[in-house]
C-alpha cells in the first residue's frame, strides 16, 4: 500500500477483511484512488491517478468489481 498518512491508512485497512488477500492489493488501489480523483470516478480515472494505466494487467483491477457479488 503506498505511504499513506494515520489517519487515511486506518480507514482504509478496516476494509481489508472484505477481500481475500489476492484481490485485496487491487482493492487498496481502488480505494486511495478514489478518494485522490477528482470529478467523475471510473475505474479507468482511478486508475490513471494512481499511475497504472499501462500497467500489462489493468484488466485485473476491473475483475475484482465483476466479480464482486452487490
Amino acid at each position: 500500500m503506498p505511504d499513506l498518512p494515520a489517519r487515511f491508512a486506518h480507514l482504509i485497512l478496516a476494509f481489508a477483511p472484505l477481500f481475500v488477500h489476492r484481490s485485496w492489493r487491487y482493492a487498496q488501489v481502488l480505494l486511495i484512488g478514489e478518494i485522490l480523483t477528482p470529478g467523475r470516478r471510473t475505474v479507468t480515472s482511478v486508475l490513471r491517478i494512481m499511475g497504472r494505466a499501462q500497467e500489462r494487467r489493468f484488466v485485473n483491477v476491473h475483475r475484482i468489481l465483476n466479480r464482486a457479488a452487490w
